[in-house]
């Protein structure tokens, strides 16, 4: 699809993005509906000029916003119609001071966290139980090799999420992704940030494995509240 007038390329910077939009602009520009089929990625690719990593990351997170169905075999199909403007509606956070940002995000992490947990732990299947196992012992494996851990840790709690069965928790984070992010990565450049939470991840794990609802809503409060004491703590 190298001559499709309708996918224009893209610069170099933030590919990831700029695709998402420009495949959701494409999908208004051509009007497709529920059920039709999208490119292929071979033709995404060439159309956009980037690579097939970007193209499938950029899937991923439109199957977790719940609008596109991926067939093994068969390619990617429109769940719903959608346009540049609903696709993706970024959040905003706009404050000077590091410190304010962070304890604002802390704010809506809480809730959605401590509910997700609960959720999960109600019902989780075996299934979940060994996907959240396996990331939680590479979040394990890296945090002891490194003393910090980044996009293991989102994988574990992307884990849980997953396993609340409700895609409203997942798409709700995708949408938060960007302005989480901005933020969360490397705060105040220390690699010992939240590092005492560490421990309760496991504990965590131990009560969704039991099905201990009111447990891991307690340990998902005890993670954050060790992430809100060092942020309170290192910006001082």
């Amino acid at each position: 699809m190298s001559g499709n007038p309708m996918i224009h390329s893209l610069p170099a910077h933030d590919r990831v993005s700029q695709v998402s939009e420009a495949l959701a602009a494409y999908i208004e520009r051509a009007e497709l509906k529920a059920g039709d089929r999208l490119p292929a990625e071979r033709e995404l690719m060439a159309a956009l000029a980037v690579g097939r990593s970007t193209i499938r990351e950029v899937i991923r997170r439109y199957e977790a916003l719940g609008v596109i169905d991926t067939r093994r075999g068969s390619g990617s199909y429109l769940k719903k119609p959608i346009s540049a403007g609903t696709i993706h509606m970024p959040l905003s956070l706009n404050t000077v001071h590091l410190r304010d940002a962070l304890l604002k995000t802390l704010e809506v992490r809480r809730g959605i966290e401590a509910e997700a947990s609960v959720v999960a732990a109600k019902r989780r299947t075996e299934d979940d139980i060994t996907t959240i196992e396996e990331k939680l012992d590479e979040m394990e494996r890296v945090h002891l090799a490194k003393g910090t851990s980044g996009p293991e840790d989102l994988a574990f709690h992307l884990a849980i999420y997953d396993a609340t069965h409700n895609p409203l928790f997942r798409q709700l984070l995708e949408q938060m992704r960007e302005a989480f992010e901005r933020f969360w990565e490397h705060p105040f450049d220390r690699q010992d940030f939240a590092r005492r939470s560490f421990p309760f991840h496991r504990e965590l794990f131990d009560a969704i494995v039991a099905q201990d609802a009111e447990g891991a809503r307690e340990k998902t409060l005890k993670i954050l509240e060790i992430v809100e004491e060092d942020i309170k703590e290192m910006s001082r």
